[in-house]
């Protein structure tokens, strides 16, 4: 008996994954904190490698890459930073909603972009028709007609075709490039721009042309928080996310929870277009969200779908991008090094969840004899 306890226990694996079920908040979020220090610094050693740079010299040439010289700063790249942070966090807050009910929302950048060509055609063709008041307020709203529509597409056929919305959400975004290129064609005279555009622009606050924008993120922000924790909608999201079967079963209309959720996703994505519109660019082309739609899915993701950690962690990522993007460019490193360097960060706090959901158990060594 003893000699076939031996056999079985040699063919047991040497560990095995266990799903955590312990673990309390604070240290979870400890690990991720050590985890984007970790590849913060990891960042900066790669710098150093590459430029021949001190620690120091670094992390000072990413300061200024975000705010400016240290001696004087400048409160025009401190509101740059803010602006491009806010315009992340809007198309994070716009996805969050969707990824709760596990609808894979992957066409935040084509939904920015139909919101923020709505915006455009009004700026274009009502600019000198409408008093300033009304034509922002049509300027607002056929943004987030816009993005809805864009977004509500790929749920309709979702809740009534089962179709696969991770890839129907991308192919909308190729459509909506395609869509803007030829109003850019028809428009800009063959351009690949359209030159900016006076009418229609936000209002600027205090002299400063982003802090409308920035204000305007925060409240959604903070209106998004509430909807998803504290109203019968947001319930409704996470108990779909859990169990489509256990929505069906309490009552819940799966399909029009679908519908509902991606028109509020695709809603504030469009505003997340009309911002960088009306209240950044003054302009629309192809590029105008520049891949941040896709980047907003991991800030959402690391966000643990909390809007208001989102906040920080949106800060996080354009940092590091800006700051990355300035030593590229002052020790002629590629110009996709920013990039490289946000993924590294991105990488490791995506790894430590392993360590956060999973706990590895090692084969014991002791063996059990049976007489």
């Amino acid at each position: 008996m003893a000699e076939i306890k031996d056999k079985k226990h040699k063919r047991e694996p040497l560990f095995h994954l266990v799903k955590r079920d312990d673990m309390k908040w604070w240290a979870a979020w400890l690990i991720r904190i050590a985890a984007i220090l970790i590849g913060f610094f990891l960042v900066c050693f790669i710098s150093m490698a590459l430029t021949k740079e001190s620690l120091s010299s670094i992390i000072e040439t990413m300061y200024r890459g975000v705010f400016g010289r240290i001696e004087m700063g400048s409160t025009k790249m401190m509101w740059r930073y803010f602006q491009k942070t806010a315009i992340l966090l809007c198309l994070s807050i716009a996805v969050t909603p969707a990824f709760k009910m596990k609808f894979w929302n992957c066409g935040a950048e084509g939904q920015a972009l139909a919101g923020g060509l709505a915006a455009m055609i009004c700026m274009i063709e009502l600019g000198n028709v409408l008093p300033y008041p009304l034509l922002l307020l049509v300027i607002v709203l056929s943004s987030i007609v816009a993005g809805a529509v864009w977004g509500v597409i790929p749920a309709i056929f979702k809740a009534q075709y089962n179709t696969n919305e991770t890839l129907f959400t991308l192919m909308m975004n190729y459509v909506a490039t395609q869509i803007v290129k030829y109003y850019l064609y028809i428009k800009g005279g063959g351009s690949n721009k359209i030159n900016p555009v006076a009418e229609g622009n936000l209002p600027v606050i205090a002299n400063n042309e982003y802090m409308l924008n920035v204000i305007i993120v925060l409240v959604l922000t903070l209106l998004v928080f509430i909807y998803l924790k504290y109203s019968k909608h947001g319930y409704e999201i996470s108990v779909v996310g859990e169990s489509q079967n256990t929505a069906r079963y309490i009552g819940i209309n799966v399909k029009k929870v679908f519908i509902r959720t991606m028109i509020l996703s695709g809603a504030l994505c469009g505003i997340a277009g009309m911002l960088l519109v009306a209240g950044t660019d003054h302009s629309i082309d192809t590029n105008t969200v520049g891949g941040q739609g896709f980047t907003a899915i991991m800030v959402s993701w690391l966000g643990q779908f909390n809007p208001l950690v989102m906040i920080i962690m949106s800060a996080l990522v354009v940092f590091l991008n800006l700051g990355s993007a300035k030593v590229a460019d002052s020790c002629y490193l590629n110009s996709s090094y920013a990039d490289i360097a946000v993924g590294i960060v991105i990488l490791l706090v995506v790894g430590c969840e392993f360590f956060i959901r999973y706990q590895i158990k090692f084969r014991s060594t002791k063996k059990e004899v049976h007489v």
